[in-house]
């Protein structure tokens, strides 16, 4: 029994969920549109602003497929409705960011600056010069480009430079020592 494929899903006012025959389900709201494929063995339906799911067998892979159907339609409500937002964070001397037109621009010690594409459904917003704020309807997209960024110069052990996420917390090594 899945647990949290069981849940509804609540609907709140402003957001519009349809679920086609083929089992495409499209969601619009304020902040956007998203659209997904239900798996094959998952039907979902809508009664009273909810929207529940059903599995047609009972394997284990149907069963966890279910709950991750659930997980991810609550995510598209939750994500046209208050949108996702990650925040990193730029430690080192000298490391910087700065949007510019279509492309977010990092200085992060090299010999050159790295031009990272925005992608067209994603809001980058720099402050500070150190604090990039991501924000999107899409909490998988959000994710990614939050870790696309990180990836550049993620945060070393022994001084803690690189690029990190907001709160994360590094674990420092020590240092050789002279005897």
């Amino acid at each position: 029994m899945s647990r949290i494929g069981n849940k509804a899903v609540e609907i709140p006012d402003k957001v519009k969920v349809n679920i086609g025959n083929d089992g495409a389900v499209a969601v619009e709201g304020p902040k956007g549109k998203l659209q997904w494929q239900l798996p094959r063995d998952i039907t979902a339906k809508i009664d009273n602003n909810k929207v529940t799911l059903a599995r047609a067998a009972e394997t284990r892979s149907v069963k966890a497929l279910h709950g991750l159907s659930r997980a991810l339609i609550n995510n598209m409500v939750e994500g046209v409705s208050k949108g996702f937002t990650k925040d990193l964070e730029i430690e080192g001397v000298g490391f910087k960011a700065a949007v510019q037109g279509q492309n977010l621009n990092l200085s992060l010690g090299f010999s050159h600056p790295i031009l990272f594409p925005i992608p067209k459904d994603i809001k980058i917003t720099v402050t500070e010069n150190t604090k990039i704020s991501i924000s999107g309807t899409d909490k998988k997209t959000v994710g990614q480009v939050a870790a696309d960024i990180r990836r550049f110069y993620p945060p070393e052990p022994y001084k803690g430079k690189g690029v990190r996420y907001a709160g994360e917390q590094i674990r420092r090594k020590e240092g050789k020592t002279v005897q």
